[in-house]
């Protein structure tokens, strides 16, 4: 059990403990608060703790504003779970605590044989940023939710859930969002998004049926208790019985503000009903762990519900007046990086002053089956033009190239391929006195085409103050982001197609979705950079959003392609041009 007071003279507002688990434990459940992750139990807890929310009781009040009162100043918070490698006479503790709240300063626990505890002091050097509000402050995130409720009655409230875009490289496609009611509501009706599954049986033999007797559950929209909600289609931005909402129905695609403000916002509503204890007006609960996903984009973690400020609204009768909901949550969520093998795309690396290719990782993006090859084995160097063909059909240009570079017996179980549906390759075209360039070049290996794409590469030390151009895509460089240059689709060009089947569909392979530029960069405010010794590769490249996996290694430089010029990748760089070329015209 973990027991949280609060005996200073200030109310702790949304408070959130890191529990330090250190025998590989697995939270099954917990009564009092809520596991932060968004992904639900079981909770597998890791190397650095799990952290708990308070849920139902986020706020603890002062001994002051409640004469003592026990209930209001403390919450205490049951945890089940299954440990691992623990003898059985032994009393597995907790490695650490810690308060996370912002302003507090926290010592080492003092541990003792079957309990631990600290004592946290406000931090004296600690300002919030703003003393005149009543809740907590608005988060900084990559993503975030608001959660209003508009109109409150003693059984039922109506609630709009605003998703914001924040961060620059930040994106969703068909975005699918999911939470989870903690207190047995269920979602009436909806406008501006839809649910995935609607079936009355599971309100009817629940607990609501139980206490809405003769209520017709077949009108209802979802009784999930973790529902899947997406956006709605722009066909339906005007129908009056489920669009006309500001920010809605663009078919669950939220871009960065850098390519499209208008664009970077989402909006719902809903009609959700309540059951006892919580049949008064006052008694609202936001839903818990909430988890967003899209397409190729990228991984989101969201904290727990915070209550802040109710959200102002224009009124509608355009007088000036500002209308407050009646109560105001706000879900911030970040951007992770992907594990290894886990990612969405990958990158390959090549260069003008060698003729092989550094092919994207092996299982760059996760292997399902390896029994026909290995998952961990490093991918074989490849020829330029078998990055135009899907890795089925690179084993003999595999097999051929590894002939002719006499680079050895191939094993006999070869690498797996690297299943990323977008690959991208970083050419290093040129280096010279004054300047370099690289030509960059997105496939598709999917079905479907992505549209208003968009890609970003972020170069090491300061490789970014070079930057002069990017010439067939539409490119700047971000002012927050350090020697970051985003790049998206030139007008009519911001489709990348899917793949297609080739000139003759029976013997020739299917071809990629591509397009590609060059990028230059000069060397006048970057001194005493090794473009060909790596400064000339990014040390991260971003598609839509998501972290692309990098090979670990660069090209090598022979000792034949010493010069600045190289001849050789000239040959192969004609090819790969002249195919692009001549593909875009399938």
């Amino acid at each position: 059990m973990l027991t949280v007071i609060n005996t200073g003279l200030f109310e702790v507002k949304s408070w959130k403990v890191q529990v330090g688990f250190q025998h590989n434990e697995v939270l099954i459940s917990t009564d009092g608060a809520v596991a932060m992750g968004g992904d639900g139990f079981p909770v597998k807890t890791g190397k650095n703790g799990t952290v708990l929310a308070g849920f139902p009781q986020a706020d603890l009040k002062t001994a002051i504003d409640t004469a003592g009162d026990f209930t209001q100043m403390a919450a205490q918070v049951k945890i089940k779970g299954t440990q691992f490698g623990v003898p059985t006479k032994s009393t597995p503790m907790p490695k650490s605590i810690n308060l996370l709240n912002d302003g507090y300063k926290c010592p080492a626990p003092k541990k003792f044989k079957t309990f631990m505890q600290m004592c946290c002091k406000k931090d004296p050097k600690f300002k919030p940023k703003n003393t005149s509000i009543k809740f907590m402050e608005r988060q900084n995130g990559d993503l975030s939710f608001t959660y209003d409720v508009l109109s409150a009655f003693e059984n039922k409230y109506q609630a709009q859930v605003t998703i914001d875009n924040i961060s620059p490289l930040g994106r969703l496609d068909r975005w699918n969002l999911t939470w989870e009611w903690m207190r047995n509501e269920f979602i009436y009706s909806m406008k501006g998004a839809y649910t995935h599954k609607k079936d009355p049986s599971e309100c009817i033999y629940g607990p609501q049926g139980q206490y809405y007797k003769d209520f017709d559950f077949s009108a209802v929209m979802n009784c999930q208790k973790k529902p899947v909600i997406s956006d709605l289609p722009p066909e339906m931005e005007n129908d009056d019985k489920l669009g006309k909402l500001p920010f809605c129905c663009k078919n669950g695609t939220l871009l960065p503000t850098t390519m499209n403000g208008t664009k970077a916002r989402s909006i719902f509503q809903m009609e959700v009903f309540k059951l006892p204890p919580d049949m008064n007006r006052t008694a609202l609960y936001p839903p818990q762990n909430w988890k967003i996903e899209g397409r190729v984009n990228p991984s989101y973690k969201c904290g727990p519900p915070i209550r802040v400020d109710p959200t102002g609204f224009p009124d509608p009768s355009k007088i000036g007046i500002t209308l407050n909901a009646v109560a105001s949550w706000q879900i911030t969520c970040n951007i992770s990086r992907p594990q290894p093998k886990q990612a969405k795309c990958c990158v390959s690396f090549s260069a003008f002053y060698t003729d092989s290719v550094v092919p994207c990782n092996t299982c760059a993006c996760g292997c399902e089956q390896t029994s026909k090859c290995d998952g961990n084995a490093k991918p074989l160097p490849l020829p330029a033009q078998a990055l135009l063909v899907p890795f089925q059909d690179r084993e003999k240009l595999a097999k051929e190239w590894n002939r002719i570079k006499r680079l050895g017996s191939m094993p006999k179980k070869l690498p797996c391929p690297d299943n990323c549906g977008v690959s991208i390759n970083w050419h290093l075209e040129s280096n010279y006195k004054t300047g370099w360039t690289a030509r960059m070049t997105l496939f598709n290996w999917g079905n479907d085409p992505f549209v208003d794409w968009f890609t970003a590469v972020q170069m090491k030390k300061n490789i970014g103050d070079g930057y002069e151009n990017v010439y067939s895509f539409n490119g700047t460089k971000l002012p927050q982001r350090t020697n970051t240059i985003f790049m998206q689709g030139l007008e009519g060009l911001t489709y990348l197609v899917g793949q297609v089947n080739g000139t003759n569909p029976n013997k020739d392979p299917k071809v990629p979705g591509k397009q590609q530029s060059v990028i230059s960069f000069l060397k006048k405010n970057t001194p005493n950079v090794n473009i060909e010794g790596g400064d000339g590769f990014p040390s991260k490249v971003i598609f839509n959003g998501e972290e692309c996996a990098l090979p670990p290694n660069f090209p090598k430089s022979h000792a034949a392609f010493k010069s600045q010029v190289g001849l050789l990748p000239a040959v192969l760089l004609a090819l790969l041009t002249f195919l692009l070329l001549t593909d875009q015209f399938h």
